[in-house]
């Protein structure tokens, strides 16, 4: 079969699920990552001929889709912020969101000799960046999850970082044993309630731990985070967060002493980010 032939094939199967444009760019990774061709090559080469292996290939990564498995999963990796990670499902994908926070870190850091906690780090996405982009910074990680710190683990080797990693439930944690000059965290904050504008790639896939919080009490890790960060006194704390939450949040961190906090918006418009000082 051409490959012309099966991308009409393959996308007359996602559309209906995805739309066009995501259904297209189903496709192109799928056909990068299988055949290491991408948009630019099938374009060129429509009358390419895929061999029984390729189509057996490309018809599995098909079904996954259509069962809404995130890409990510399928191929095992993903890009964030220049950098390639592994994932599985028991991390979180990386998102668009998160990169545009560990871009304001790199900005107000660049060239300061620092030390950062990332707080949740699942896959090390946070951490791993700023190890990377920030080398004069002394970076530490934490998570509750045995499964995540072994894959940010290795994604800390695969990207030549040097990480101290620690698994700690934040929740259960009285205090930092060390003091650090910033905090960051993406905690968990998508309320039960909101679950129902999200889709099954995410509701399905991805790791419920690493997403939701109970509607009654949306900002249960963003107070522990906050109420240690009062205890060990670092200089900044830097939160993604929940876009519907924003000044409620401000209200939150100023409550537990924080000043001179900054809401931030993500490239949609939305405010997705805070910084406050201790």
């Amino acid at each position: 079969m051409s490959i012309i032939h099966y991308k009409n094939q393959f996308l007359t199967a996602l559309k209906p699920l995805y739309g066009v444009d995501e259904a297209l760019s189903l496709f192109y990774i799928s056909t990068e990552e299988v055949l290491g061709l991408g948009k630019i090559d099938i374009a060129m080469n429509p009358n390419f001929v895929l061999d029984s292996t390729q189509e057996t290939l490309l018809n599995s990564y098909k079904e996954r889709l259509e069962n809404w498995e995130p890409i990510q999963y399928i191929i095992g990796e993903t890009n964030f912020y220049g950098l390639d990670f592994k994932v599985t499902r028991d991390t979180l994908i990386p998102r668009p969101e998160t990169e545009a926070l560990v871009d304001w870190l790199v900005h107000d850091l660049e060239g300061k000799e620092v030390s950062i906690l990332d707080l949740g780090t699942g896959s090390g996405c946070i951490a791993i960046s700023l190890a990377k982009y920030l080398p004069n910074a002394k970076m530490c990680a934490m998570d509750f999850s045995e499964k995540a710190l072994a894959i940010a683990k290795q994604n800390a080797l695969k990207n030549g970082v040097k990480i101290e990693f620690i698994q700690q439930d934040i929740l259960k944690l009285s205090a930092f044993e060390t003091t650090f000059d910033i905090v960051v965290s993406n905690p968990p904050y998508v309320r039960n309630l909101e679950k129902e504008a999200m889709r099954p790639n995410v509701l399905d896939y991805e790791p419920d731990s690493a997403l939701f919080v109970s509607d009654k009490d949306p900002f249960i890790f963003y107070r522990k985070i906050a109420e240690l960060c009062s205890k060990s006194t670092p200089k900044q704390l830097y939160f993604e967060i929940n876009e519907y939450l924003g000044e409620e949040m401000k209200s939150l961190v100023e409550q537990l002493g924080g000043t001179e906090v900054e809401l931030k918006e993500d490239f949609r418009g939305k405010q997705r980010m805070l910084k406050v000082n201790f």
